[in-house]
């Protein structure tokens, strides 16, 4: 079921849209918009229905924060007001607002309404996700990874869980596609990343092409050992593959993987962070490549293969 967020000061009006819609929408209502800001970060809404006249903040300066942040920005927002002149209007509409419902309210024209712009919504999420998939691999392309990544980081430390980051690539690929060519490449990139996808069940897991033969995956809730070796079985899934590389390079097709996991302090850096598992992943092709590094919550290196875990700090 759809949700809808209406922030209304007046309970009765609140209580009135509500009443309208919950047969078809799961409702929740909020009375300021300090709530409603929160509340509209905290879950995925389908729309808001905003009153403007509000004590404190009002309407409009929500409306210009919703837009402002990444969590928010692309929820459609109708404005709710007895406001009628034709400047509020048009200034709601400047801040993004995408319709008007005026009090006192009318059952058909709030439900018409409500309906046209989730539709609409749902149509424009459809068309920025086809955008944000990567036509060779069917996963996330850099694109959708660039923002999926802010709002996960800010999501974890907002609950202070675990995250974790790894960046994986395929190695010795120059030498594979000077031996069997970029189409080969092509089908070696497709399989790693169905083989990869495969072992990512969770609704939190993300994968995504982050260029070339490099990929990133973000993982949320667990802990670096137990993110550690699922690494290592998604590393050993792929070697599995027994795909052919080039006989005087190496036997099999393999990947090197580098990771970190962190429960993110406040106004901490996802770029940061980000490095630490690119430098993880240099230590992995350092060290023979075909094999996993990872550095704890305590940024101490865990090994694969040839070396045993280190107690070193980063």
């Amino acid at each position: 079921m759809e949700k809808i967020l209406i922030v209304d000061d007046s309970p009765l009006q609140a209580a009135q849209l509500k009443s309208i819609l919950e047969d078809e929408y799961d409702i929740s209502v909020v009375q300021t918009a300090e709530d409603g800001l929160r509340q509209a970060a905290s879950a995925e809404y389908s729309l808001i229905l905003l009153d403007v006249v509000m004590p404190g903040m009002d309407g409009f300066t929500l409306l210009k924060k919703l837009q402002e942040e990444i969590l928010t920005q692309s929820v459609p927002v109708i404005l709710i007001t007895s406001l009628s002149d034709v400047e509020n209007e048009q200034h709601g509409l400047v801040l993004g607002a995408v319709d008007y419902i005026t009090k006192p309210f009318n059952a058909l024209i709030v439900k018409a309404r409500v309906n046209t712009h989730i539709k609409l919504y749902h149509y424009r999420r459809q068309a920025e996700l086809q955008s944000m998939t990567d036509q060779l691999t069917g996963i996330a392309n850099r694109r959708r990874y660039d923002r999926y990544s802010v709002v996960k980081w800010h999501e974890a430390s907002r609950m202070q869980v675990p995250f974790s980051i790894c960046i994986f690539d395929i190695d010795r690929f120059k030498a594979y596609n000077d031996t069997f060519g970029h189409p080969a490449g092509d089908k070696v990139i497709a399989a790693v990343a169905k083989t990869v996808s495969s072992h990512l069940q969770r609704s939190t897991d993300f994968l995504a092409r982050y260029g070339g033969e490099e990929f990133v995956a973000l993982f949320m809730g667990e802990p670096s050992a137990k993110i550690f070796g699922h690494l290592q079985q998604i590393r050993q899934a792929v070697e599995e593959l027994h795909i052919p590389h080039a006989p005087s390079v190496t036997e099999w097709v393999t990947i090197s993987a580098g990771g970190v996991t962190v429960v993110p302090p406040a106004g901490s850096s996802y770029g940061f962070y980000l490095q630490i598992a690119d430098t993880m992943l240099y230590d992995a092709k350092k060290h023979g490549r075909n094999r996993v590094v990872w550095a704890d919550e305590q940024l101490r290196q865990l090994w694969e293969k040839s070396q045993e875990t280190s107690g070193d700090t980063i």
